[in-house]
């Protein structure tokens, strides 16, 4: 009997209720690359993933983006433990390209409503900043804000979430 490799698609299809394994996501500020959510994945193998709801003219949103973006250097150092995805409240194009030009994370492209209101619904989202971690394998919500704790703990809050099952 063959044994069947397991595709993208059902290693990922908790995520893929999330956001479509081939929705585009921008992956380089500066060179505005896009990739499909599902090669991202394969490439990098992420074991957390975040979904980060912020904006540019919002006080504790620009205190804690250049913490986070810290943290995600820090823990993605010697492997791909963390990948976090940029939702933005920008209401220009100009904002969404400076404050994205910040972080070092991919980023859903402005103006996909559908995905993100499908989101906020989802994860209860009511103001920003909103940080939701997810686990990479199954898609399943392990915070629906974490942010604060994530703000505080730094990486001892990344281990508590790794370790939950």
């Amino acid at each position: 009997m063959v044994e069947e490799i397991p595709t993208t698609a059902s290693l990922y299809a908790g995520l893929s209720e999330v956001i479509p394994l081939d929705q585009n996501l921008i992956v380089d500020s500066s060179t505005k690359e896009l990739k499909p959510f599902g090669e991202i994945l394969e490439q990098g193998k992420p074991k957390l993933i975040a979904l980060y709801y912020s904006m540019h003219n919002c006080p504790p949103c620009r205190e804690f983006t250049p913490l986070l973006s810290m943290l995600y250097e820090e823990v993605n150092e010697d492997e791909k433990i963390l990948e976090i995805i940029f939702f933005s409240g920008d209401k220009s194009q100009e904002q969404f390209d400076e404050y994205y030009g910040e972080m070092p994370w991919l980023a859903l492209p402005r103006g996909q409503r559908a995905i993100m209101g499908k989101n906020a619904k989802r994860f209860e989202v009511k103001g920003v900043p909103r940080l939701i971690m997810l686990r990479a394998s199954d898609g399943a919500c392990l915070s629906k804000q974490c942010y604060e704790q994530v703000e505080k703990e730094g990486p001892v809050a990344i281990d508590q979430f790794l370790a939950q099952k």
